[in-house]
């Protein structure tokens, strides 16, 4: 009795123990941004997405694991000629997906190889296409035309390339020394062009001062030419009407008796010094007959006067 029941306690251990093993054999869990690929009896049967899956114990096996995650692939440097049959040396990176786990497995024996080579051959086939100078002036539409044709290539392996970068373009020593002798002509170029701009600038400006300075001089000389006149033309204004007033009050003095005697005065004294002149002068003298020459002159003087005021009044 003891024997049957350790007999039959070890097979419900056993079983216990089988299922265990089934069950973990059955539940799989699938990591994020990952896919597993389950075949049934060598055929494939389904894929298995991120979470909790099943699968038939000792019937399905997983097959394949593949990332949906973004890689980077080192494209490893290859030698390329270009439209002008220069050879360049070139290397590269790869960045791409897999959209489609079941064309990724089944579609190719190994996708991270397949893809790394239809970007190298992709890539010289490009650089065939392009000049030297267009492979270092057009780079990012290099990179775009390589990753179009990749893709269009790579769709029935379920792959998406997502970009691809040239790390490195280096030509023969023979042409980065042409290269170098031709931007240093090019900056000896331009470091005359901006020198000579630089004279022709300070020609100009000279010529612009000096012309200014004319304009500036003539506007001064005649702006004192204009002044002085107007000055000029002021002092004979005042001499004038400074003569004028004088006339004007001799006139109202002469006008009075006191004024009358000052004139008389004025011409006798003039008179006599007139015949004092004559008589340094010349040796000869005229005296006349009457001896009352000034009175005379005087008086005659005094006539005239006396009948321009009449005129007048």
């Amino acid at each position: 009795m003891d024997s049957l029941l350790n007999i039959i306690f070890s097979v419900e251990a056993f079983a216990l123990i089988l299922v265990i093993i089934l069950l973990k054999s059955s539940i799989k869990f699938v990591p994020q941004n990952r896919a597993w690929l389950v075949e049934r009896f060598g055929k494939y049967q389904s894929t298995k997405e991120a979470g909790l899956n099943f699968i038939l114990p000792f019937i399905d096996q997983i097959a394949a694991d593949r990332s949906l995650k973004e890689q980077a692939v080192d494209v490893p440097s290859q030698s390329a000629i270009t439209r002008d049959n220069i050879t360049l040396s070139v290397d590269g990176v790869l960045y791409f997906r897999v959209l489609d786990p079941y064309k990724a497995t089944y579609g190719v024996d190994d996708y991270v190889f397949a893809v790394t080579q239809l970007a190298q051959t992709t890539m010289r086939s490009e650089l065939g296409k392009m000049e030297l100078d267009k492979t270092f002036e057009e780079r990012s539409q290099l990179n775009a035309s390589i990753v179009e044709s990749i893709n269009e290539a790579s769709e029935p392996w379920g792959i998406q390339v997502l970009r691809y970068e040239i790390k490195d373009i280096v030509p023969p020593r023979s042409v980065m020394d042409a290269m170098e002798a031709q931007m240093k002509a090019e900056r000896v170029k331009r470091a005359q062009i901006l020198e000579s701009e630089g004279d022709r600038q300070s020609a100009i400006n000279v010529a612009e001062g000096k012309k200014q300075a004319q304009v500036l001089a003539a506007e001064a000389d005649k702006t004192e030419q204009i002044l002085q006149a107007e000055g000029e033309a002021r002092a004979i204004l005042a001499v004038a009407e400074a003569q004028a007033d004088a006339l004007r009050k001799v006139g109202e003095a002469a006008d009075t008796v006191q004024g009358q005697k000052a004139i008389q005065l004025d011409l006798a004294t003039k008179a006599i010094a007139a015949k004092e002149a004559i008589a340094r002068e010349s040796s000869v003298v005229l005296l006349p007959e009457d001896k009352t020459d000034a009175s005379s002159l005087v008086a005659s003087s005094m006539s005239i006067i006396n009948s321009l005021n009449k005129q007048q009044s």
